[in-house]
């Protein structure tokens, strides 16, 4: 799977490490001092990359849990994120991370326990309120589980926190490591959701609609909640109707009561980041039209994005409670 690995000397030693080295035997693997020698300089070839990405095995100083932006969260007391890995084995065109990082490279932070323990230190700090953690900012975070074990790590973790609640944010079908072990009731399997046009558009490499959503019916019916992330809205030609049909058969193919929440938002970016996109894939349709500079964001002029928002939104009501329902405007 991977031709080069590069690690830094100070996890060189981490059982972690160890099992991925011996896991890829032919893999060349290159010393570094420090992940930003190969991940950070300029003018690297992040498409070159994209169809041969490295891993790289560091370690993830500083902070590692952050608090999420005022305005995302699914209604706990705190909402927080992780990211264990940075870039993705997808290559969704409307990805931010194509815009943020100047490699494709796979970036592992392997010191996961690290991670656990800034878990339980924020938990500590709120004693009696919900805390929710999101794992899939920077990443899938199924897509490479087979290779990073992140579910086996961190899942025991929070079936022993009740006041704590983790999502997984994926597109993966790689559910295994889930179906092999009982529901924990404060986990969430969330899936991003396009309509066909869209997925098969712009998700590049991901798994289609389809397998997303038996995926999402098995493990419903193996007791885990789900997440429903219609997000990003992508306008086109008929795509309001596009979008209501493909709500309705969403909410009629997976079971209500699996449903934990639903979350929908439009296509935005920062316009740094919109520019490097951009720049990677002048051809690619989505960066054309429609689009207007908001605030600093790239997003759809307002009268788009209202009738995206509104009328999806009210779609979605019409199958769930409103509250599990968290649009972001």
């Amino acid at each position: 799977m991977f031709d080069r690995i590069y690690i830094e000397e100070a996890v060189r030693d981490l059982p972690m490490t160890r099992k991925l080295i011996e896991r890829f035997p032919k893999a060349e693997q290159i010393a570094c001092e420090r992940y930003g020698e190969v991940f950070n300089p300029k003018r690297q070839n992040f498409r070159a990359q994209k169809r041969n990405p490295a891993l790289i095995l560091a370690e993830k100083k500083g902070n590692r849990v952050l608090p999420t932006p005022p305005d995302y969260g699914l209604g706990a007391d705190h909402h927080f994120y992780f990211s264990h890995m940075l870039n993705c084995l997808y290559d969704c065109r409307y990805c931010f991370l194509q815009g943020m990082y100047q490699s494709a490279n796979y970036l592992l932070f392997v010191n996961f326990d690290d991670f656990i323990e800034d878990i339980r230190s924020e938990i500590d700090a709120h004693p009696g309120e919900r805390c929710f953690f999101f794992s899939g900012y920077d990443c899938d975070s199924l897509a490479m589980d087979s290779v990073t074990g992140f579910v086996d790590r961190f899942l025991p973790l929070f079936s022993d926190l009740p006041t704590a609640s983790l999502e997984l944010r994926t597109k993966s079908v790689n559910t295994a490591s889930l179906l092999k072990r009982e529901p924990i009731e404060n986990v969430v399997t969330a899936f991003s959701l396009n309509p066909e046009p869209v997925a098969e558009a712009l998700e590049h490499k991901a798994p289609s609609v389809d397998a997303r959503l038996a995926a999402i019916n098995k493990l419903a019916s193996a007791g885990w909640k789900i997440g429903l992330r219609f997000d990003p809205l992508i306008y086109f030609k008929d795509a309001v109707d596009v979008y209501q049909d493909f709500i309705d058969r969403v909410f009629n193919t997976v079971p209500m009561d699996a449903v934990h929440s639903v979350t929908l938002g439009a296509f935005r970016s920062p316009k740094t980041i919109f520019k490097k996109m951009e720049s990677l894939y002048p051809e690619e349709p989505l960066f054309m039209g429609n689009l207007q500079l908001q605030g600093g964001m790239i997003s759809y002029a307002g009268a788009i994005e209202d009738e995206l928002i509104g009328t999806i939104s009210d779609r979605i009501l019409g199958f769930v409670n409103r509250d599990r329902f968290f649009p972001c405007q």
